[in-house]
């Protein structure tokens, strides 16, 4: 082997993160209100300390989109990979857009997919540090647009009383319980040896935007991750998949009315 260090293989994320529609079959699930919904699935790419990758929260956002088509008549699309991660920039590998930018991708996709005849758009974002995404649904909604943004805290809280999380959202912030759960279901090939290792917490993080994550934690982590386990992170989306019924409902009867 060349070089001063071990290569490490690539591995490939595409399975059951892309969709593999072809036009033929967006055409043959065209017909009614209820096919006009697009679900997006939005990440990051970001530290989630030394057991979980990356795209982790790109991979969470993709299974709970995943999980939702596969339950509703929805269009699925790609992710958005990169986003808003500037809070995790002291460590390598994390890669951030501007707020602008997020802002202008999503609101140009929700754009290009009125013009095509899909009217709805549900944000699903994997990433809490996405605060635009908020601003984008809003002004959408201001404007008469139909879009959604999901899961609320309301819904992974019942997820995570669903699932027998022990941790709280608070504590459980990053890298943590959720996370590493989510992952030993739906990618367990992703979740590298640690995290049985590797809990800390840190609930008062009221400067977190000012300083920064390392300022609260050396390993990147804020969490439970010893807790995870792959039967939670199965019953989290079963539970997320439920949740999303009422979001589903409200999108599609608002475009019955029109």
């Amino acid at each position: 082997m060349s070089g001063s260090g071990a290569r490490v293989a690539a591995v490939d994320v595409t399975d059951g993160v892309l969709p593999a529609d072809t036009t033929e079959d967006v055409r043959a699930r065209g017909a009614g209100v209820s096919a006009q919904v697009a679900v997006l699935p939005v990440g990051s790419f970001e530290q989630h300390g030394a057991y979980l990758p990356l795209a982790t929260d790109t991979l969470i956002a993709c299974a709970v989109a995943r999980e939702i088509a596969a339950a509703y008549p929805v269009h699925l699309l790609p992710p958005v990979t990169v986003s808003c991660s500037h809070e995790h920039a002291a460590w390598p590998g994390t890669v951030s857009i501007s707020a602008v930018t997020l802002h202008a991708v999503v609101s140009d996709i929700a754009a290009s997919l009125r013009r095509s005849g899909v009217g709805a758009l549900v944000v699903v974002n994997g990433h809490g540090g996405n605060y635009v995404l908020g601003n984008v649904v809003q002004e959408s909604s201001a404007r008469g647009e139909r879009m959604a943004l999901f899961p609320a805290a309301e819904d992974w809280e019942t997820a995570r009383e669903r699932a027998g999380v022990v941790t709280s959202l608070l504590t459980d912030m990053h890298a943590g319980e959720i996370e590493t759960s989510i992952l030993l279901h739906a990618h367990p090939e992703f979740v590298r040896p640690g995290n049985e290792s590797a809990d800390f917490t840190a609930d008062d993080r009221r400067h977190l935007l000012t300083v920064g994550m390392s300022a609260y934690t050396e390993s990147g982590v804020i969490g439970r991750p010893s807790l995870g386990s792959a039967e939670k992170g199965k019953e989290l989306l079963a539970s997320l998949v439920e949740s999303f019924g009422p979001y589903f409902a409200l999108l599609t009867a608002a475009a019955e009315r029109k």
